[in-house]
C-alpha cells in the first residue's frame, strides 16, 4: 500500500514537469513533424544535396532569430535556467555549413520559405513580449537536433555521397559530450523554471506552435524545391541560348514574377555548388 501511495506521488510529481507536460501536449504534432517528406527523406537515407541546402538556409535564419532572442534575454527568470549557448549554439555551424555548400558569399544566395519567415517574425515577437516562451522552441529545436542529431548526420553525409564531415557541423555538438545526460540535465533545468499557472499554459501552447511552424517550415521547403525544379525545366525549354554566365530570360518575365527571381537564383547558387560537389 505504501508502494502504490509513493508511486502515485512520483507519478503526480512527473506529471506536473514542464518537459512532460511539452511532450505530452505535442506528441501529435511530434508524430506529424516526423512524417513530413523532407524528414521522411532523412529517415529514409534519401535526402538529396538540394533538399539538404534548402533545409540549411532555413535553419539558419531560424536559429539565428532563436539564439539573438536567447542572448537578448539571458537573464530572464524563464530563459536563464536553459540558456547554454556554449554547448548547444547552431547559428556558426550552419554558416560553415552554407559556406562550404554556396561559397564565401552564400548571405547573397540563401533562400528561404514565407514560412521560415513567419517562424522568425514569431520568434522575435516573443522575444520582446513574452520572453519565457522563448524556452519552448528552444526546448523542441535543441533537443530534437541534439537526440538526431549524430544519425541525421551519418544520413545525411551517406544520402549526399560527401566523403568526409564538411557541410555537416550542424549536426556536430562537441561542447556535449554526453548527449543523454546533457538532456536529462536540460529538462531538470526546465522544470526548474518557476511559471504562474497562465505562463506556464502559454508555454506549453507555444510549444504545439512551435511544431506547427516547423512543420509548415518543412512543407513549404519541399514545395519550394518542387517550383524550383519545375520553373528549371521551363526555362531549358523555353529560354533563349544561354550565355557563359547563365540564363537569359526575358526581362518582363523576371520583373513580373518575383517567385521566378527567387527560384531562378536558388537555382544559379544550386548549380554552381553541385559542379564542386560532383567534381570531389
Amino acid at each position: 500500500m505504501e508502494t502504490e501511495k509513493t508511486q502515485t506521488a512520483a507519478e503526480q510529481m512527473t506529471d506536473r514537469d514542464l518537459s512532460e507536460q511539452i511532450k505530452k501536449v505535442t506528441k501529435e504534432s511530434h508524430v506529424r513533424a516526423e512524417n513530413t517528406e523532407l524528414m521522411l527523406s532523412f529517415q529514409r537515407g534519401k535526402v538529396t544535396l538540394p533538399q539538404y541546402k534548402l533545409l540549411l538556409c532555413s535553419l539558419y535564419e531560424i536559429y539565428q532569430a532563436l539564439e539573438e532572442e536567447l542572448d537578448r534575454n539571458s537573464n530572464h527568470p524563464g530563459v536563464a535556467p536553459i540558456y547554454f549557448p556554449a554547448e548547444l549554439a547552431r547559428q556558426e555551424s550552419i554558416e560553415k555549413d552554407l559556406e562550404y555548400f554556396y561559397g564565401p558569399d552564400w548571405r547573397e544566395k540563401i533562400v528561404v520559405p514565407a514560412a521560415t519567415k513567419r517562424y522568425c517574425h514569431r520568434l522575435r515577437q516573443i522575444g520582446k513580449e513574452n520572453p519565457e516562451f522563448l524556452l519552448a522552441h528552444a526546448y523542441t529545436r535543441y533537443l530534437g537536433d541534439l537526440s538526431g542529431g549524430q544519425v541525421l548526420g551519418r544520413i545525411a553525409q551517406k544520402s549526399m555521397g560527401l566523403k568526409n564531415s564538411e557541410g555537416l557541423s550542424f549536426f556536430a555538438f562537441p561542447g556535449v559530450s554526453s548527449p543523454n545526460l546533457f538532456k536529462q540535465l536540460y529538462r531538470s533545468r526546465m522544470n526548474s523554471v518557476e511559471l504562474m499557472e497562465e505562463e506556464r499554459n502559454g508555454v506549453l501552447e507555444e510549444a504545439v506552435r512551435a511544431f506547427e511552424f516547423n512543420i509548415q517550415v518543412f512543407d513549404d521547403l519541399q514545395k519550394l524545391l518542387s517550383v524550383t525544379e519545375n520553373n528549371l525545366q521551363s526555362c531549358l525549354t523555353h529560354s533563349k541560348p544561354v550565355n557563359a554566365k547563365g540564363f537569359q530570360i526575358p526581362g518582363t518575365l523576371i520583373s513580373s514574377s518575383p517567385l521566378l527571381r527567387m527560384v531562378l537564383g536558388f537555382f544559379v547558387a544550386l548549380a554552381t555548388v553541385s559542379v564542386g560537389i560532383y567534381a570531389l
